[in-house]
């Protein structure tokens, strides 16, 4: 998979302004020009909805429930897909949603967090963010009588109250980085991208240093920022790095937009040919650079955004319902290497979806009450 390299450097050039165009419009189609930041508007794929076999209980019984999202997004698309699946999941379960979207800033969503819980919401989502400057704000919503689930936030500690969901992180770390194992072997030199303070990437960093120690990796670099421009803010820090260090073998960036980043500092450095990248997470974006000719990027491990954001949703439904005895939940991934998708010719989530079927979650936290809703 090492050859076509300059070609995969031409093409990534344009796909890069495509990507850049297309992240642009959809942070501006996210935000109300009125100065509103709420909006209840379906972004993203269409889903279909089956029928449910049973009675919907109550609050559901007597008309749509209000709720809250409660997001901190950053760039590309995977957030467009789990909001996507999560204003799918809702419309068909019987929500409605007020969606808030701080797009990086974590002051935006406290304040938005403040807004929310005044709004007279039954119930608040909170999609990402700080542990530090969202905890306090959750316990204020519980004790409001609001039920409140998380996702990839570290609350656990502080707010053990609320619903704590996450994907797997430990677990798709561990499958991306067996699969770097296997690609480059031991005691070798590797670079790292990557952001602390974020509770999913914090999970995925215990796991890379435990790869790093057990299989006398040397780390030459660790570089890495959250932004609302991720890929293209963090390819200049890695294009900085690889100036420094260009005898790397491999990078992992655990994070989608960080591992895009990265394979174009890789370009931009001519260094395609000696250094692989691998990520975590996958879109329709994502499946174009990894299956390019020539591409760096060897493998990544994944859940569905658009069914996770439809889980999580669905896991406020069974909360409002006083049917959910759980106060934590974990998606499980997959691994999802080059080879996979350019030999099955999968072009896109669609695809990926009809051959991974696992990577479809509707048996996770559902009722026969709950309609289920496919992508």
């Amino acid at each position: 998979m090492k050859t076509g390299r300059k070609d995969f450097r031409r093409r990534w050039v344009v796909l890069s302004a495509v990507l850049l165009a297309f992240s642009l419009v959809a942070a501006a189609c996210s935000q109300d020009t009125t100065g509103n930041e709420t909006v209840t508007t379906t972004i993203g794929e269409t889903g279909t909805t089956e029928a449910t076999t049973a009675a919907a209980p109550a609050p559901f019984d007597a008309g749509p429930v209000k709720i809250a999202i409660v997001q901190n997004s950053g760039a590309g698309d995977y957030f467009q897909q789990w909001t996507n699946g999560a204003m799918q999941q809702a419309e068909a379960v019987g929500f409605d949603v007020q969606l808030y979207d701080a797009q990086a800033d974590n002051a935006k969503q406290a304040t938005d967090m403040e807004t929310a819980i005044g709004s007279g919401v039954v119930g608040i989502i909170v999609d990402h963010g700080q542990t530090d400057t969202m905890c306090p704000l959750i316990n204020d919503a519980l004790d409001a009588g609001i039920f409140v689930v998380i996702y990839d936030i570290a609350i656990a500690d502080c707010a053990p109250r609320a619903v704590q969901t996450q994907q797997s992180d430990a677990s798709l770390a561990d499958l991306v980085l067996g699969q770097m194992l296997e690609d480059i072997g031991t005691d070798q030199t590797v670079g790292y991208v990557n952001v602390l303070g974020i509770a999913p990437l914090d999970r995925r960093h215990v796991i890379w240093e435990e790869y790093v120690a057990d299989n006398n990796w040397t780390q030459q670099f660790f570089v890495g920022e959250f932004t609302n421009a991720v890929a293209t803010d963090n390819a200049q820090l890695v294009d900085a790095a690889l100036k420094a260090n260009p005898d790397v073998t491999a990078i992992f960036a655990p994070y989608d937009e960080l591992t895009k980043g990265t394979v174009s500092a890789i370009l931009e450095n001519g260094l395609e040919a000696q250094i692989s990248a691998y990520g975590i997470d996958i879109s329709n974006a994502d499946i174009e650079v990894m299956t390019a000719d020539g591409s760096p990027w060897m493998a990544t491990a994944t859940t569905d955004p658009n069914a996770i954001g439809a889980a999580v949703v669905r896991v406020m439904a069974l909360e409002v319902a006083g049917q959910n005895p759980d106060r934590s939940v974990d998606f499980p991934g997959v691994l999802v290497t080059q080879d996979f998708l350019v030999s099955n010719e999968i072009k896109n989530m669609v695809d990926l979806r009809a051959e991974l079927p696992e990577l479809n979650l509707t048996d996770i936290k559902s009722a026969e009450w709950i309609p289920a809703v496919s992508f």
